[in-house]
């Protein structure tokens, strides 16, 4: 059987199962089963089972139950409320305050959960309704929620950028650092683009006179002082692997230790309270590592078939430029995150782009931090954007036309700024760079 028939085939039949809603591990075991049977025969079943063990040991793996254990345990301890309220006072009492809040909280709900829809879905249910009760624009409101939502596959700690640091065998300290600055350029790019609405249309936010004034009351160094022992969990995480004096993993443990502390600082600190987070730890770790396993299977099955190499013979053939190439894997990444789930479309493509990643001879940091960039932009972008529908459920009032014109104008911010991080990569990795070890 040759290759242009055995890669169409194998991915038409993994798509074709993940849109009939078929969960993702059953449609890669599914189609592991059926590649080993019709290319190796029942021995292959062997190479199965050892492609499965060798992906449950693998080091660089045991930081992401250890990064989500950190985020339920700051959910569930009552540190996140000290560092909005925080968060709250800090930006002060400016025309459209909740817009610029809604960006930050987004970003960093996002950030911890490392779910999009259930951080547009959070936000949906919680602060929308305040927002639109206040006279803050509905479209507005929701377009910043979306787009800070769509944060989480960037800013760190990321769990997509482990899974693809695993997948594309790069260094997982740098992948995770390297979406610090393109998450906070983004960032700062929703935030001129709200200035400048509100600027141009001042209807679009509430008077000073009408608008809460924050809950936190007290000066903006005080605000400081309280957010300090958050961001010293987070400099535990991120820090400590960008000094090079600990690896993911092991920064990933310090920061489960710090979260622990915090909690019985603020009083949060309870035997339900650390069952629940190491179980939907375990729950979520157990389910990524099974889905891994599958996706390597996958992977080592088409390098056996040749159709990796031959596909890098044919481009090399074909003469594609750079730029064109880059484009058109982008565009590509850009249309299928719009209709299926992030990690499962990652680990299908990892190993179809590695080949064509070392053909270009791009720098592998920078490429992968854009892909996932371009699946987060995926996820909000109309007609089928899957973070659309989860932010609808939350906001049933709001009809889907009006999300839609929502998103729109970030999806296109979000665009730019791939532009401009393809055009200056020293925005992706000149953080990177700089990592000691």
């Amino acid at each position: 059987m040759s290759w242009y028939t055995i890669l169409p085939s194998g991915i038409g039949l993994l798509l074709g199962l993940l849109l009939l809603g078929v969960p993702v591990f059953v449609a890669f075991l599914i189609l592991n089963v059926a590649g080993v049977l019709v290319l190796l025969g029942p021995p292959g079943f062997g190479m199965f089972a050892n492609s499965i063990y060798t992906t449950a040991t693998l080091n660089s793996l045991s930081a992401v139950p250890l990064f989500i254990l950190m985020g339920e345990l700051l959910f569930k301890s009552g540190a996140m409320e000290v560092l909005f309220d925080s968060l709250d006072r800090l930006i002060g009492r400016m025309r459209g305050r909740q817009y610029f809040l809604c960006i930050a909280l987004s970003a960093i709900l996002g950030a911890l959960s490392g779910a999009a829809m259930a951080v547009a879905g959070l936000l949906g249910k919680s602060i929308f309704p305040t927002m639109l009760g206040r006279g803050y624009d509905k479209k507005l409101s929701a377009g910043t929620m979306l787009a800070g939502a769509s944060l989480d596959p960037i800013i760190p700690p990321s769990v997509l950028a482990i899974i693809i640091a695993t997948l594309a065998q790069v260094s997982t300290g740098k992948m995770l650092i390297a979406g610090v600055v393109p998450g906070l350029f983004l960032s700062g790019m929703f935030v001129i683009y709200v200035l400048v609405r509100i600027r141009l249309n001042p209807a679009l936010a509430p008077d000073l006179i009408e608008e809460d004034a924050p809950k936190n009351q007290g000066s903006a160094l005080m605000a400081l002082v309280k957010m300090l022992p958050c961001c010293f969990i987070f400099f535990l995480v991120m820090g400590l692997v960008m000094l090079g004096v600990a690896t993911p993993t092991e920064a990933a443990a310090t920061g489960v230790f710090g979260a622990l502390v915090l909690a019985w600082f603020y009083g949060g600190l309870s035997k339900k309270m650390l069952k629940d987070s190491i179980f939907s730890g375990i729950n979520v770790a157990g389910l990524l590592l099974v889905v891994m396993s599958c996706a390597t299977m996958f992977s080592q099955l088409l390098t056996f078939t040749g159709a990796l190499n031959e596909l890098g013979d044919l481009i090399v053939h074909l003469q594609i430029p750079s730029y064109a190439m880059l484009a058109l894997m982008l565009t590509t990444v850009f249309v299928l995150f719009m209709f299926l789930d992030q990690t499962a479309l990652l680990m299908v493509l990892v190993p179809i782009f590695q080949p064509i990643l070392r053909l270009y001879g791009w720098d592998p940091i920078w490429f992968w931090t854009l892909l996932l960039i371009m699946a987060s932009v995926g996820g909000i972008s109309p007609p089928f954007g899957y973070t659309l529908f989860a932010f609808k459920s939350a906001v049933p009032d709001l009809s889907m036309s009006d999300i839609f014109k929502a998103a729109w104008p970030f999806v296109w911010i979000i665009l730019l700024g791939v532009l401009a991080m393809i055009v200056f990569p020293q925005l992706i990795t000149g953080l990177p760079a700089l990592m000691q070890g």
